[in-house]
């Protein structure tokens, strides 16, 4: 017959022992000593007689009795001084789980038959290991969450708060007092407990928004099911602080616009260009590179001006410096104007709280690039005068003057002198942004540069298609050669392209039949429209070379050489930028 004692323990455990007693006729209950307000202890025949607190004074009276087994929840060591003769085997815990486990134990000792395996006291030895281990693990298990920074709840099956941490009583405000044993909607100060809803469903959910504690925080929650096979025996909860959430968005979008506006990514050596017209192009940017002075590139578009605005920036001494590009000609009117010179809060309609900094801002200390610049608005035209001119800007709809130190190069295709006479280009930024400007010649007038290119961009898209493509055959090499590429290098790199995709997986060389695109339905060459039979396009074959000629016959003395022509010097430095003609 096993005896038992329990001694400080809950009224659960008291319940528990009577259901005990139904299935297994040999466990006598000796005693029971209460912990609460009012304790008391229970005779063999059930009376209650009231006592102190357990003390070791009260439970001598079933020591006498000499019991098996004595399980002890007071955790006050009230057991330590029992006689040397005592026999009893003490369980010591402090919580419910070890009155659980004994419980599981018997019960399954019962239901298997081993009624008298239980007498002993090796038996119960091995059950005592076995709850100090539970012990421990639960230990283990609580220092582990413990740990974590986020705020971590745990309920029961029942819905009852069973673990917290303390990250989870800092960010609530609420104590394990407080949550412990309580229904999950204790800590819910707006919304619904997540708790109830992850152990109805046994589905978890992620990223609802809520209010907890007294103090109303608003965080966001995670919760999942505790499934133990495919039985639920709980669900847990990650809570984070939806204030150092939306920090942490705003860093990590900061951080994206710093990749993305920051990095300037090809250098000089990217820049593929054999022909005497490239070389020269390459040979100024070089020398803008230790300068200060502000840049405009010249050419139309697909020429390359983005890889040269790079390369400047790289080789000058502000290449550790932010890089911020800009198209100008994606954004217009008041966009525009906001983007680059920012805006503080409440300038308009949706303005971010706080305001926002403009990119001139943004690239102080290093070098903004202002793509299409000729398609940017007169107003904005006016203001970006004044950063250039006093090195300063003004937010929209603010007043506070904030000094900048931004190296501007800007770009366009767009004939700006023509831009003036027609009044939709500023004459005084024009002459604030051609401090140093650099012509980059179309492919059309630089075909020697024309394989080269081919040889770079086949290697680039065999690593973007997969593909092992070798080279060009005699026959599209000829053909390339005697198209006029309007859209530049860009459209030479989306022929290329096109052509590769006609291929067959097994084909390495790219063959006339790829490029029909560039032959007629009777097998004449494709001329490209508005080119060789254009007046503008014969006109600046022979402007170029009267001016070869002209230099040639002069010594390369330009002030000679405008005078004969009879244009300003302005004009003559402008035209032999245009046509990559060395000024040496």
């Amino acid at each position: 017959m096993l005896k038992l004692v329990m001694v400080g323990a809950p009224d659960e455990a008291y319940r528990s022992f009577a259901s005990l007693q139904k299935v297994a006729e040999w466990v006598e209950w000796i005693g029971y000593v209460s912990n609460e307000d009012k304790p008391f202890w229970l005779t063999e025949t059930g009376e209650k007689i009231s006592v102190p607190i357990p003390t070791a004074k009260s439970i001598q009276p079933f020591l006498q009795l000499e019991p098996n087994v004595i399980v002890d929840f007071s955790n006050r060591k009230l057991l330590r001084d029992l006689p040397n003769g005592s026999k009893s085997l003490i369980i010591s815990g402090d919580n419910l789980e070890v009155w659980e486990t004994i419980i599981q134990w018997l019960v399954l000792l019962t239901s298997s038959g081993q009624t008298t395996s239980l007498n002993n006291v090796k038996e119960l030895e091995q059950l005592t290991q076995q709850v100090h281990d539970l012990e421990g693990m639960k230990s283990f298990f609580q220092a582990i969450i413990n740990s974590f920074d986020d705020a971590i709840s745990v309920v029961d099956t029942d819905g009852k708060g069973f673990l917290i941490n303390p990250a989870y009583t800092r960010l609530t405000g609420l104590t394990s007092e407080q949550v412990i044993g309580k229904p999950a909607e204790v800590d819910i100060a707006e919304g619904e407990s997540m708790h109830r809803q992850v152990l109805q469903t046994q589905e978890p959910v992620r990223g609802v928004q809520l209010k907890v504690g007294p103090n109303r925080k608003e965080v966001v929650v995670n919760v999942a099911p505790i499934l133990v096979g495919t039985q639920c025996k709980g669900s847990v909860g990650i809570i984070h602080d939806r204030s150092e959430l939306e920090k942490l968005s705003q860093d990590l979008m900061r951080a994206k616009s710093i990749i993305r506006r920051l990095e300037a990514k090809y250098l000089f050596e990217d820049i593929i260009g054999e022909s005497e017209e490239m070389k020269f192009a390459i040979q100024q940017a070089k020398q803008a590179a230790t300068t200060r002075a502000t840049v405009l590139l010249r050419g139309e578009s697909g020429t390359g001006k983005e890889l040269f605005a790079h390369a400047i920036h790289n080789a000058s001494q502000r290449r550790l410096g932010p890089f911020v590009r800009v198209n100008c000609a994606a954004l217009v009117g008041s966009l525009l104007e906001s983007e680059l010179f920012g805006y503080d809060e409440g300038a308009f309609t949706g303005a971010r709280r706080g305001g926002k900094k403009g990119l001139f801002e943004e690239a102080s200390g290093g070098t903004i690039f202002l793509d299409e610049i000729g398609e940017m608005d007169l107003s904005t035209q006016a203001k970006l005068l004044r950063v250039l001119q006093e090195k300063e800007v003004v937010r929209v709809g603010g007043t506070k003057v904030i000094s900048v130190d931004v190296r501007v190069i800007a770009a366009t295709h767009v004939p700006l002198e023509q831009a003036i006479q027609e009044r939709r280009f500023r004459e005084d930024l024009y002459y604030r942004l051609n401090v140093f400007p650099i012509h980059i010649a179309p492919l059309r007038l630089r075909k020697d540069d024309l394989l080269k290119l081919t040889e770079y961009l086949i290697h680039k898209l065999n690593r973007e298609y997969g593909r092992n493509v070798t080279g060009l055959s005699e026959e599209v090499e000829i053909l390339l050669q005697s198209y006029d590429f309007p859209g530049n290098v860009r459209e030479l790199e989306n022929l290329l392209g096109r052509a590769m995709i006609q291929m067959k997986f097994s084909d390495q060389v790219m063959e006339k039949e790829h490029f029909p695109m560039l032959i007629q339905s009777d097998g004449m060459e494709v001329k490209p429209k508005n080119h060789v039979v254009s007046l503008k396009e014969q006109l600046e074959m022979a402007e170029k070379e009267i001016l070869h000629r002209t230099m040639e016959e002069f010594g390369n003395h330009k002030g000679q050489v405008a005078k004969h022509l009879r244009i300003s010097i302005r004009s003559l430095y402008y035209k032999l930028e245009k046509y990559g003609i060395s000024m040496q």
